[in-house]
């Protein structure tokens, strides 16, 4: 294969990895707990999480951390406004690790 034919592959190659779909999750906080806890909830249980209520939230995609923002309203669901997030290089080895 000449240098060429290599360039459109990595380009088609590219092309392709931008399209692919990955999770991308908004974290509010984390706990661990026993299973024993974990099989006592129940509906109106309420988990004490290791963030404030005003601390940003974590923004994950295909569960590696890339970014962080504020909760907000959007009609009735809820957002994240992005406040911080790493360059476009930064995210994709993120993502590559």
């Amino acid at each position: 294969m000449d240098t060429a034919d290599k360039q459109v592959s990595m380009a088609t190659d590219v092309k392709t990895i931008l399209k692919l779909k990955v999770p991308v999750i908004v974290q509010i906080g984390k706990r661990r707990m026993t299973m024993d806890d974990i099989l006592q909830l129940a509906p109106g249980a309420i988990l004490e999480l290791d963030k404030g209520s005003e601390q940003w939230l974590d923004l994950l995609a295909n569960n590696k951390h890339v970014g962080q923002g504020s909760a907000v309203k959007v009609g009735e669901n809820f957002g994240i406004r992005i406040e911080e997030i790493g360059s476009a290089r930064e995210r994709a080895e993120a993502m590559a690790t």
